[in-house]
């Protein structure tokens, strides 16, 4: 099946895979397989695993978006997504640090999602 991901800024991956996983808002994570039932939804702050068909796997931290499955095509569109390879450690760290103060302090929805994106962007670096 053909995989892209996509943000506003590029295109972080175009390719075959023989899988793709993510986390859907309230359904939790979801693999997508070739010859999948015509899909659409609506992702959560998480990881993004595409196993390609050929060459390396990829993983990426998606900060919400959607996710579209039809004719063994899978598209995946999210305002801000990232390549793990592309994530510096040392920025995640201090933006979960921040946002664990911030969430201190203003205890709402926007500071436990920037603590979210934190730690997914931290996982995907390897340094939680």
């Amino acid at each position: 099946m053909h995989v892209e991901l996509v943000s506003p800024e590029r295109i972080l991956y175009s390719g075959d895979a023989e899988m793709v996983v993510c986390r859907t808002v309230g359904g939790g994570d979801i693999a997508f397989l070739a010859d999948h039932t015509p899909f659409l939804g609506a992702l959560e702050i998480g990881q993004v695993r595409i196993k390609a068909s050929e060459g390396d796997d990829v993983a990426a931290a998606v900060h919400g978006g959607f996710v579209h499955v039809r004719d063994d095509q899978v598209i995946i569109l999210s305002d801000v997504a990232e390549l793990a390879g592309d994530i510096d450690a040392d920025r995640a760290r201090r933006a979960k640090e921040a946002a664990e103060r911030n969430e201190i302090d203003a205890d709402d929805a926007e500071a436990d999602a920037a603590l979210r994106r934190a730690n997914v962007r931290l996982e995907l670096a390897g340094s939680t």
